[in-house]
């Protein structure tokens, strides 16, 4: 069972420890997309935290692919974790040899932080790339700096996107 924001079919489906603070998330036994202006509600509710953890995923997927918008604010408020998105953000732990429900197992699993995928276990099981970045390529995943400007800066996210892109070839 899968909980989280966004597509069910997600190609990339991006797992984090935590929940926006606000009871319907905490109550969410689901895949829920979000509506327009979602995000914005949940930013302006919980403060910057969740503000910068959509900032940043919008902007990797605006590198990796604009599909077709102007900016990453834009693909931010029109097409994240939306009903046309190809992209999840789950609060459940990775199922990465069972991946059944998420009907793919072409799809790309992103550890947000490497405190979470040390408790979860994950980290011994990739290569190190940097000490910011591990790779499995046989399960597809990547363990990457949490969604924090700090953390995953531009230039980080572009390695990011590099790492995305050799595991989708």
């Amino acid at each position: 069972m899968f909980i989280g924001l966004g597509s069910i079919n997600a190609s990339i489906c991006v797992y984090i420890e935590n929940r926006p603070p606000l009871e319907q998330y905490h109550q969410l036994d689901h895949m829920l997309r979000l509506q327009y202006g979602d995000i914005e509600f949940i930013a302006k509710q919980t403060g910057n935290h969740w503000r910068k953890i959509f900032n940043v995923y919008a902007k990797l997927l605006y590198e990796y692919s604009n599909r077709g918008y102007s900016s990453w604010q834009q693909l931010r408020d029109e097409y994240l974790l939306q009903d046309n998105s190809d992209e999840c953000l789950l609060f459940t732990q990775p199922h990465l040899a069972c991946d059944d429900d998420l009907k793919t197992r072409q799809n790309i699993h992103i550890i947000m932080g490497k405190t979470y995928a040390t408790k979860l276990g994950l980290s011994t099981k990739c290569h190190w790339i940097n000490k910011d970045f591990a790779i499995n390529k046989a399960q597809r995943m990547i363990i990457c700096p949490y969604f924090d400007y700090r953390q995953l800066s531009n230039v980080k996210i572009s390695q990011l996107v590099d790492l995305i892109s050799r595991l989708k070839n």
